[in-house]
């Protein structure tokens, strides 16, 4: 009878997992400190003489336990936000600032939105002043007719053109997604960089030229957020 490698590993884990008490009764082991105490023990499980197929899985798992234990840069009180990992040594991602000083430079259909701004770069790690002010360039502040007819803020598009959202909030969110997944994720960390992807010079959808301005645009709202 073959024994996949997932029964075998997670059989493992089981009987490691269930002696966990008895381990730290007798070692003296918090649990703040357990998850370092468990990679340990899984280290040297991995050196007994394993099959080849199972190392790679229990490699990775404890690669993972190892990350999530030294990592310096995770905020921890944000754990549990999918693949946004905080990191705010990366430009335009989450720096704190207050919702008060948002509002106090947003019109229209933004206006009292700066709370919504917070919330959607605490959950997707950017920067909420990157948000607010492409917000106010695409829509000069919030007085666009997208913004008033679909709530998109963020001339965020869709099979159908301009993506039509509930709320303004909910469009705040999508943007936020979208700029931490497909911009900052991967390494276009200027708004210069973002530019050339979210607003490129002569794009088919800007036949009045407009992302021309863009770069400059976002830089003037952003840089009023930050003085």
């Amino acid at each position: 009878m073959i024994i996949g490698d997932d029964w075998f590993t997670k059989n493992m884990l089981i009987n490691t997992l269930s002696r966990n008490e008895q381990i730290k009764s007798q070692l003296g082991t918090t649990n703040s400190d357990f998850g370092n105490l468990f990679t340990t023990v899984l280290n040297e499980l991995m050196q007994k003489d394993l099959s080849s197929s199972i190392n790679p899985k229990l490699q990775t798992f404890v690669e993972n336990m190892q990350s999530e234990n030294t990592s310096s840069n995770v905020d921890i009180p944000n754990k549990g936000l999918g693949d946004f990992t905080f990191n705010t040594d990366e430009p335009l991602r989450y720096q704190s600032i207050s919702s008060e000083k948002i509002n106090q430079i947003l019109d229209g259909k933004l206006k009292g939105m700066g709370e919504a701004f917070v919330r959607a770069g605490q959950k997707y790690n950017v920067d909420p002043a990157l948000l607010t002010a492409i917000a106010q360039h695409e829509t000069g502040n919030g007085k666009s007719k997208a913004a008033y007819v679909k709530n998109n803020i963020a001339g965020m598009m869709g099979k159908n053109g301009l993506k039509s959202y509930s709320t303004i909030e909910e469009s705040i969110m999508d943007m936020a997604r979208n700029l931490s997944k497909n911009y900052l994720g991967i390494g276009l960390l200027s708004i210069s960089k973002i530019a050339g992807k979210y607003a490129p010079i002569g794009a088919g959808n800007d036949p009045n030229g407009l992302n021309n301005h863009w770069v400059t645009g976002v830089s003037k709202f952003f840089g009023q957020l930050k003085a």
